[in-house]
């Protein structure tokens, strides 16, 4: 399947992360599909407009992908134009707001951002973001770094705001009416496997994935799976 044929694939990063997140996936899906990865995630401190920003430039049908920040986006995306989105894949995300606990966690961590102490994904941070068994990776582990340093502090900041302003998208589950892949890692420290049987049961046209030995970034943790949990998901 090419050219005209392919399908039109949206794909939105999460925090920290650049298009690298979905390098895998754009070579071995180009096949199937005609990929764009957006890079507005980092340019807006709102989700509205980040949203505004993926459609004015997104292809009149598309089928759409986001991985953890980037889910809240898709989320976004299908509240303002679910006519537009002809299929939703949702890795490695949750449907419920922040606590308020995790909300005044997001604004501290901001607000050390704006004093200079940003320090993009850290070892220490790290064992929320990989499965430990991949802790000793260097070419996963330095591609991740290397992500957040390119979004750098201000889009760290905007990222960040725009997460701590989200609504709650539980409510808009029932009405997500395309044919939806939810997929999780086993180990996901940050989006538990059971945030992602929720959304599963409660979108009508859902499929669930849970890719094993893997955590929050699943899709450069285990590519190979990721890959083909989507060449199925869009040749449904």
């Amino acid at each position: 399947m090419n050219g005209k044929h392919s399908i039109p694939l949206v794909l939105v990063p999460g925090l920290l992360c650049t298009d690298a997140l979905w390098r895998a996936q754009v070579d071995a899906l180009a096949d199937v599909a005609r990929i764009t990865v957006t890079a507005e995630h980092t340019r807006h401190t709102d989700i509205g407009a980040i949203a505004a920003a993926i459609l004015a430039t997104a292809p009149p049908h598309f089928a759409l992908a986001g991985l953890s920040f980037g889910g809240y986006i898709a989320f976004e995306i299908m509240r303002r134009a679910p006519h537009r989105v002809d299929r939703l894949a949702l890795l490695n995300t949750t449907a419920i707001k922040d606590s308020e606990e995790r909300g005044r966690l997001r604004r501290e961590v901001i607000k050390q951002a704006q004093l200079g102490r940003f320090l993009g994904v850290t070892d220490r941070l790290l064992p929320q973001f990989i499965h430990s068994a991949r802790l000793g990776d260097q070419d996963l582990v330095n591609g991740i770094k290397e992500m957040a340093l390119r979004v750098g502090r201000d889009g760290f900041i905007r990222q960040q705001t725009a997460i701590i302003g989200r609504p709650d998208s539980r409510r808009d589950l029932p009405g997500i009416d395309c044919p939806t892949l939810v997929l999780a890692g086993r180990q996901d420290l940050l989006t538990p496997v059971a945030r992602h049987e929720e959304m599963q049961a409660a979108i009508p046209d859902a499929t669930l994935t849970v890719i094993e030995a893997c955590g929050h970034l699943s899709t450069m943790e285990r590519p190979e799976a990721v890959n083909q949990a989507l060449r199925d998901w869009l040749k449904r």
